[in-house]
Formats: C-alpha cells, sequence, structure tokens
C-alpha cells in the first residue's frame, strides 16, 4: 500500500512555506526588507535558529538575498522575466510599445474582471484607498499612484500568474522603457480623463460588476494609447518648430 508514516513538519519548513506563499501571492514583493531576524522571530513564533534556517533554504532557492549590514530582502525575481537584450529592444521600437498597451488591455480587462467577481471587501477598500490617493496626486506623483492603483486591482484579481506577469510589465513601465509616463500626466486634460476613467473603472468594480469593469479598463486604455500618440506628435511638430526657430535665427 502506498501510505507512510505522517511526520510532524519541521519549523523551518513551515517558515520557508509561508514566506514563499507570501511571494507567490504579491503580499511580499521584490526589493523588500524583511523585519530583523529577531522580530521576524518573534512575529512567526519561531526560535531564531529555526529562522535562520528557514531564511537560508530560501536564499538557496533565490527567493531572498542577505545583504551585509543592510538585511534580508526579496529578491528581484522579475529581473529576470525579460532579458537586457529584449528590454533594449522595447525601448527602441514603436511597435512594442502600442503592443505593450494592448497587451495590457486584455489582461487588465481580464483582472478587473476577476477583481469585480473575486475581490474581497478588503481588495475593494485597497482599491478604494488607491484612487483616493490619485485624486490628490501632482503630476509627479501621478504616475506611481497610477501604478499603485492597477496593481491593487491585480491583487484583487487572486490570479498569481496574473500578478506576476503584469507586475514585471509596471516594473517596465515605470523605468520608462515605453514612454514618459510624467509627460503624459502632465497635461491638465489628459490627467482629468484619465482621473475620470480610473473613477469609472472603481465603480464598476465596487459595483461588483465584471463586465462594466473590463469595459471601464478597454476606455481607459484605448484612450492611453491615442494620448500617446497625440504627445509623440506634438513632441515631433515641436522639433520641426525648433529647427525653423533655429533657422530664422541665423
Amino acid at each position: 500500500m502506498p501510505f507512510e508514516k505522517v511526520q510532524s513538519e519541521k519549523l523551518a519548513a513551515a517558515v520557508v512555506r509561508q514566506i514563499e506563499l507570501l511571494i507567490l501571492r504579491g503580499i511580499l514583493r521584490p526589493g523588500e526588507r524583511l523585519p530583523a531576524e529577531r522580530e521576524l522571530a518573534e512575529r512567526m513564533g519561531v526560535s531564531r535558529p529555526s529562522l535562520r534556517e528557514a531564511l537560508g533554504a530560501l536564499q538557496e532557492a533565490g527567493l531572498l538575498v542577505s545583504r551585509p549590514g543592510a538585511g534580508v530582502y526579496v529578491a528581484e525575481v522579475l529581473g529576470s522575466a525579460f532579458a537586457p537584450a529584449l528590454v533594449r529592444l522595447f525601448s527602441i521600437h514603436e511597435e512594442a510599445l502600442f503592443d505593450s498597451i494592448a497587451f495590457r488591455r486584455d489582461m487588465e480587462g481580464l483582472a478587473a474582471e476577476r477583481a469585480a467577481r473575486f475581490g474581497s471587501d478588503t481588495d475593494l477598500a485597497v482599491i478604494q484607498a488607491a484612487l483616493d490617493k490619485l485624486e490628490v496626486a501632482g503630476p509627479k506623483q501621478a504616475p506611481a499612484c497610477d501604478t499603485d492603483f492597477h496593481m491593487a486591482i491585480l491583487d484583487a484579481s487572486h490570479n498569481v500568474m496574473l500578478l506576476h506577469m503584469m507586475r514585471s510589465m509596471f516594473e517596465l513601465l515605470s523605468a520608462g522603457v515605453f514612454y514618459n509616463r510624467e509627460a503624459v500626466f502632465a497635461r491638465d486634460s489628459t490627467r482629468d480623463a484619465l482621473l475620470h476613467q480610473h473613477r469609472a473603472i472603481n465603480a464598476a468594480i465596487q459595483a461588483r460588476d465584471p463586465a462594466a469593469a473590463r469595459a471601464a479598463i478597454e476606455v481607459h486604455l484605448d484612450y492611453a494609447m491615442e494620448a500617446i500618440r497625440d504627445l509623440r506628435t506634438a513632441e515631433e511638430n515641436e522639433a520641426v518648430a525648433r529647427q525653423r526657430l533655429r533657422r530664422e535665427r541665423k
């Protein structure tokens, strides 16, 4: 018979499993520092030797990194999602820009549907709180607050594959690989329109209307694509105008 005696789980293994799940679910994020050893052991109710054993196993697995004198951090596990050579291609070819928005449209539409259907009341409160911060953010802070709002929706989708795939995408957006997000939010009319769209997304999710949530995401990202096209056209026109001005001043 294929049965074996049940053995109690080592404390270190239980710690490993808990931290793995926190990383998998996006609760512990890449680059985030873990509490100091004493505090973490107390929070988890384990001895420091058991905790050290668990942290060592997680470091060997590449999920945590120890920085001398600084502590233990969640590894930048998203860094391998796109090879540096591919990131460079993304940054220099416009095709990747508009493909990235189309990809976001599909994936975030799905996430918004799932958030409306499966998000807990607490998930929806987090989304609302992220929108509240975006409401009062200035042009400089708006891109980061925008990311937090969209990531809150992805968290509420409760699909870890979707979460990590899209978090990798937002890492590239935050790094300015595809376009200058601050330039988009700097335009008053564009920023107002985007905020109105975020409110519509939030309202649909709070009403737990999956179809309306997806539709609101699609409207939002269709608008974002056109706004970026308009911005690029304006930048090209400005470059030509400056050439003409330099000629007139000769």
